[in-house]
């Protein structure tokens, strides 16, 4: 019996391939759903509209300091894993949900897999390095997507025998819900763009976002890169954003803000943008993916793989940096090759937990 654990939409995106695995291949497994960003009410749709099976359990564990948070999702896996017979449990990334219900597993002798182990961003002023860090250490099975996550884990003094390089379950997904994007939405028509022909921007870290200087350089940026493209800049902004950029007095006149759209529109505005300027990690490797160029509104990456196959490049939140990082990527380069795998991560971790 497998326990796969999440708690943000962003887990359930990469895990949805080896959710997708467990059901082609008829593997007893159930879902834990710990509510760290949404309940899961707010989840069931996205569940729904990925075409997954809901949550077993819903812990709806919400917001709270970092402490209170992790405390109350290893007091609610704790509670599930004592009462289902379990062989091992899967968590994906780096969040609270990750740490907390490794955490609980290993204290009841329960194996952990860790799906994308082995990411560093070497900034421990990050929470999500430090949950990265500890979940490393503690699991049984490190799927790392990638070698370079590999040897990172190897110099920490991870035994090899613990690491196996899968790819990362970002490739399956990606494909895997771009399919069911172009069924269930039409992005383009909707805000009025043409393919290639636009920018796509998202940025909601806090250290960018509640910091007057750092966001004032980020739209200023932007605006500049419009004039000199003369192309639409789209940005879903997330509402941390708003409420900021409201607090700091920062209008973001001639730059279309729109309200966050969902998953599968949001991979469409991807897939079909001439170039993304983000400062989510994730983004990072599902631009590299898709063959879409990406500027990282970020000093440092976890996903270091894209700076090297050429894919992305870090530009911070100098306004000149990013202009200077746009033009870069806009330049004519040769195609990368993705360094994420073979879309077939999902299949390889659930061959090795069984």
């Amino acid at each position: 019996m497998i326990a796969i654990v999440l708690g943000t939409r962003p887990e359930i995106i990469k895990m949805s391939p080896i959710i997708r695995e467990c059901e082609k291949q008829d593997i007893p497994y159930y879902l834990v759903h710990t509510g760290q960003h949404y309940s899961y009410e707010m989840d069931r749709v996205f569940f729904k509209e990925l075409e997954l099976p809901g949550a077993h359990y819903n812990l709806d564990v919400g917001s709270g300091s970092q402490a209170e948070q992790t405390g109350k999702i290893l007091l609610g896996v704790e509670r599930v894993l004592e009462k289902e017979p379990t062989d091992i449990v899967l968590v994906q990334g780096d969040t609270n949900t990750v740490m907390a219900s490794a955490l609980a597993a290993v204290k009841l002798h329960i194996p952990v897999g860790h799906v994308e182990a082995g990411l560093r961003s070497f900034d421990r002023a990050m929470p999500e390095e430090i949950n990265r860090i500890v979940t490393d250490h503690i699991s049984d099975y490190l799927f790392a997507p990638t070698k370079a996550a590999r040897e990172y884990l190897l110099d920490e003094g991870i035994p090899d025998k613990t690491i196996h390089v899968t790819g990362n379950t970002i490739v399956d997904a990606v494909f895997q819900n771009l399919e069911i994007a172009q069924r269930k939405a039409d992005a383009l028509s909707r805000f009025g763009l043409n393919k290639g022909s636009y920018f796509l921007v998202t940025a909601h870290r806090a250290e960018n976002v509640d910091d007057k200087y750092r966001l004032i350089g980020i739209f200023q940026a932007l605006l500049a890169v419009r004039k000199e493209y003369d192309l639409p800049v789209i940005f879903p902004i997330h509402p941390r954003t708003q409420k900021m950029l409201l607090s700091f007095g920062i209008s973001p006149e001639g730059i279309q803000t729109v309200p966050p759209v969902g998953f599968f529109e949001f991979l469409q505005l991807e897939a079909n943008a001439r170039l993304v300027l983000t400062d989510s990690g994730g983004i990072q490797e599902e631009t590299c993916i898709l063959g879409v160029p990406c500027v990282t509104l970020r000093e440092n990456t976890e996903r270091p793989e894209t700076l090297e196959v050429g894919s992305n490049i870090l530009a911070g939140t100098d306004a000149d940096c990013i202009i200077k990082a746009v033009q870069a990527m806009l330049q004519p380069h040769a195609t990368w090759s993705n360094p994420f795998g073979d879309g077939k991560a999902g299949e390889k971790i659930i061959e090795i937990c069984t």
